[in-house]
């Protein structure tokens, strides 16, 4: 599902930008209100819009109500500000949620999911690739729908190639997104170890995988 960030802070856009593309969300970023308008127009996927109040050109409140003359989406604000009046005047002009800066990202998903249920835009929460598929809401994953037991590192690797099946990922891209995971230490070499475990669990023939590829040179990507 398609998730708009309307906030000038580079570190929170790209920061988002990662932990909302592992939950299974596709974001789009834009710095200023006259941008984001712009972007809203053209995207008529849009489900939910992450708004910061305190934009370089318009305030938040101004454009939350031009936002609402294009389309009826729900919005969550972003605020530095906790004051009462605020959050109070956010939620009474119709904002479904307001976060208060700085926020942790696990909280801004829980808050995510909770609005678009509430506004019944509950994301996709199953994936499917060939004879495997996963449960996103229950972190399971199922072959021929037989429970695979994986690991909670070996879970995320996995779910990282199914939320971005275009994409090829370096190794070093792959050790940026789970080096957090319980804390667990993981190095180059340790990740082929994981990848073999993943393939042996998953793949019809581990010895010729079809889900997570081997591209020379390069990285991994999902089969097609």
């Amino acid at each position: 599902m398609k998730i708009m960030l309307i906030e000038d802070d580079e570190a929170i856009r790209v920061g988002l930008t990662y932990y909302l593309s592992q939950e299974g969300f596709s974001l789009l970023s834009t710095t200023n209100g006259n941008q984001a308008l712009d972007v809203i127009l053209n995207h008529k996927d849009i489900c939910l819009i992450l708004l910061d109040l305190n934009l370089p050109d318009i305030n938040g409140f101004e454009l939350f109500k031009k936002i609402k003359d294009i389309k009826d989406i729900p919005i969550i604000f972003l605020t530095a500000n906790d004051l009462e009046v605020s959050i109070v005047m956010g939620l009474d002009m119709g904002a479904d949620d307001y976060v208060t800066k700085p926020f942790k990202a696990k909280e801004l998903v829980s808050r995510i999911k909770t609005v678009l249920r509430r506004t019944n835009g509950s994301p996709k929460q199953i994936i499917n690739i060939k004879d495997v598929t996963i449960d996103i809401s229950q972190a399971k994953v199922m072959k021929n729908g037989i429970d695979v037991m994986l690991t909670a590192l070996e879970y995320k690797i996995l779910l990282i190639f199914a939320l971005n099946p275009n994409t090829i990922f370096t190794r070093e891209k792959i050790l940026a997104n789970i080096w957090d995971v319980n804390e667990e230490y993981v190095n180059d070499n340790t990740l082929t170890v994981y990848i073999k475990r993943i393939r042996e669990k998953i793949e019809d023939d581990p010895s010729s995988p079809k889900i997570i590829l081997t591209i020379r040179g390069l990285g991994y990507k999902l089969g097609e």
